[in-house]
C-alpha cells in the first residue's frame, strides 16, 4: 500500500526580467494522493516548458519554548512560526 501526503506544486515561468531568472505562476493544493497520480500532473507542465517544484505541505516542527510538535506549512514565514525565537519576541 502506498503513503498518502498532502503536496503543493509550485509552478514556475522563466522570466529573465527577475532578479532570479523565475516568476511564479502557480501554487495548487493536492489532497492526499498517491506519488504517480502526483506525477502524472508534473509531466504535464514540464511538457509545457513550466518549472515544478513539489513539497510535502505540512512539516513537524517543535515549538520553541515548550518543546511540543505541531505540524506546520511548508511556506511558513519564520516570524510568524512557533518555533522561532522571532514569534517569541513581538
Amino acid at each position: 500500500m502506498s503513503k498518502l501526503t498532502e503536496y503543493t506544486l509550485e509552478v514556475y515561468k522563466v522570466d529573465r526580467r527577475k532578479k532570479d531568472g523565475v516568476r511564479l505562476q502557480e501554487k495548487i493544493d493536492f489532497d492526499p494522493m498517491t506519488g504517480f497520480d502526483i506525477n502524472r500532473v508534473i509531466e504535464g507542465y514540464v511538457k509545457q516548458g513550466f518549472i515544478v517544484e513539489l513539497y510535502e505541505t505540512y512539516v513537524v516542527q517543535k515549538e520553541l519554548l515548550s518543546g511540543k510538535e505541531y505540524m506546520e506549512r511548508y511556506d511558513t514565514p519564520h516570524f510568524c512560526s512557533p518555533s522561532n525565537e522571532s514569534y517569541w519576541s513581538m
